[in-house]
This record gives structure tokens, C-alpha cells and sequence, in this order.
């Protein structure tokens, strides 16, 4: 997977490869994270399973079907929350639906349903503007769940909240994901995070990004992370993923490039449900 990138000192485009010989199979059910160091293409990756940018080689893949654009086969939760400012918490929620064609009652039954699910009963009038970082969240991967993706692709969702909301997101997360029995994909920068979460964690190196390892976490569910943060297994496993990332070569473009390429996919990302509804409404 490769880019052309410009420098800020020069006119003159460079070629930037991002990904290469990335070879990964994930379980239906399961939740995979994937750390590594700034650059390594973690969220080019996942803009590729979503559809939002596609491999100049190589294909993609679910449960058989070649990934070829964005569907409702895939749930995308970001870091920017990706809410519609001038709808309500309910409405956020319904909007996968609506472009489903589900009716309008209907519509409100689930939506209510994984409100709950997600701690949000008593919001359901609120605007965006009036929750605070964790409760936006929420509302996002409400509305992820909510149209019934095979897959939910997170990319560091939790990067934007608090220290404390972050660890009360995480084990959320946890209860959601055992409850629905999503497979989940978790992009993260944080060592303690992806192994705290996942069943396996695939560990990246850098330029090109390529898939180091991938180890099996193996700790016991169902699981808070904070009831596991302190026992020798948690630590054993999260000292093996720091070596593993202290030894990869960060490069020399420490990320930039790759940001700069993932921040446009992102930008896809976040008219995805606006063209999404076009498209389904012939606007």
C-alpha cells in the first residue's frame, strides 16, 4: 500500500509505502488490537478493511466477499466521534437504520435498545454539544452496533477522554462487545489497552508497515481491566509487546506521511454516513 507524499521544503512528490506483505486472518467473534509504533500504518490498515482506500496490491476480504468500498457489513468508530451535530442522541443512533430502510418504529426499538446497552437511557434528546467526550463515544458505537455490522473497525476511540474515562471505556467496551459477540478490530497506541482488551494482539513495525507479531493474550473472561492490570500474565504479555516495539525500527519519516494519508481517509470517513444516506435515499 503506497502513497505519494510531498515534503514541506520541496514541490517534489516521493513515493511512501505504508503497508506491505500484511497477511492477517481474524476469527469471526473475536477482538483483535493492533499497536505499533507512530507510522507503521495502523490506521491505513484499518482504512482498507473499511473500504475507505484500497491496496494498489493484494485484497481484502469478509467472510469471502472482497472489500471493494464502504457497507453496513462494517461498523467505524473513530477518535472524532463522526456525530451529526444538528440530531439529537436518538437520532445519531438511527441514522445506520435509516439507511437500512427500516421503519420508522422499528427504528426507535433499537435504537432504544442499544442506548441502553450503552448506559445512555435519559439522553435521548440531548444534542451532541451537550455530552461530555465519553458520553459522545458512546453514542458512536451505539450507533455502530445499532445496523448490526459483522465487524466493528475502532480506530484509538478512546484517545480523546480523560484518563479515568478511558479506563471506565474500556471495560464498557468489554461488557458490549461479550454481550453482542461483535468481532472488534482496536487500533491503539497503548500497550496496556491492547492487551488488556484483546484475545490476540498484532504487534507492527515500520516503513513499510508490516505485521511483526501476533501474540495470544489468553487471560481469563469475562474480564475488567482492571482486575487483570496487576497480575503477572498482564504484565508478562505487555513486556513482551514493548520489547517487540522497542526493537522496531520507527523510521525515518516518524509518522508524518502515514498521518497525513490516514487523516485524509478519515476525512472519507466522516462524510461516509452523510454519502451513505445519499446514496440510499437518491439525493
Amino acid at each position: 500500500m503506497g502513497f505519494k507524499i510531498k515534503r514541506s521544503n520541496s514541490d517534489q512528490e516521493e513515493d511512501f509505502q505504508a503497508l506491505k506483505n500484511v497477511n492477517l486472518t481474524v476469527k469471526s467473534g473475536e477482538f483483535l488490537t493492533i499497536v505499533g509504533p507512530s507510522g507503521c500504518g495502523k490506521s491505513t490498515l484499518l482504512d482498507l478493511l473499511a473500504g475507505l482506500t484500497h491496496p494498489e496490491s493484494g485484497k481484502l476480504f469478509i467472510d469471502g466477499k472482497p472489500i471493494v468500498k464502504p457497507a453496513l457489513d462494517r461498523g467505524i468508530v473513530l477518535q472524532g466521534y463522526g456525530l451529526l451535530p444538528w440530531r439529537t442522541v436518538q437520532k445519531n443512533v438511527e441514522f445506520g437504520l435509516e439507511i437500512k430502510g427500516i421503519e420508522a418504529k422499528r427504528r426507535r426499538e433499537i435504537s432504544e435498545n442499544f442506548i441502553q446497552l450503552v448506559g445512555l437511557q435519559g439522553f435521548e434528546d440531548r444534542y451532541p454539544y451537550e455530552l461530555s467526550g465519553g458520553m459522545k463515544q458512546r453514542v458512536s458505537i451505539a450507533r455502530a452496533l445499532a445496523y448490526d455490522p459483522e465487524v466493528l473497525l475502532m480506530d484509538e476511540p478512546f484517545a480523546a477522554v480523560d484518563a479515568q474515562t478511558r479506563d471506565q471505556m474500556q471495560d464498557e467496551l468489554l461488557r458490549i462487545w461479550e454481550s453482542t459477540d461483535k468481532t472488534i478490530i482496536f487500533v491503539t497506541h497503548s500497550i496496556e489497552e491492547a492487551v488488556g482488551l484483546a484475545d490476540r494482539v498484532a504487534v507492527m513495525s515500520a516503513n513499510p508497515g508490516t505485521i511483526r507479531e501476533i501474540i495470544r493474550v489468553g487471560l481469563p473472561r469475562p474480564r475488567r481491566i482492571s482486575d487483570v492490570r496487576n497480575t503477572a500474565d498482564f504484565d508478562r504479555i505487555c513486556r513482551h509487546v514493548r520489547d517487540l516495539l522497542e526493537n522496531a525500527n520507527p523510521g525515518r519519516l516518524q509518522g508524518a506521511e502515514d498521518s497525513a494519508a490516514a487523516a485524509e481517509s478519515r476525512a472519507q470517513a466522516a462524510s461516509h454516513w452523510k454519502s451513505q444516506y445519499e446514496a440510499a435515499h437518491n439525493l
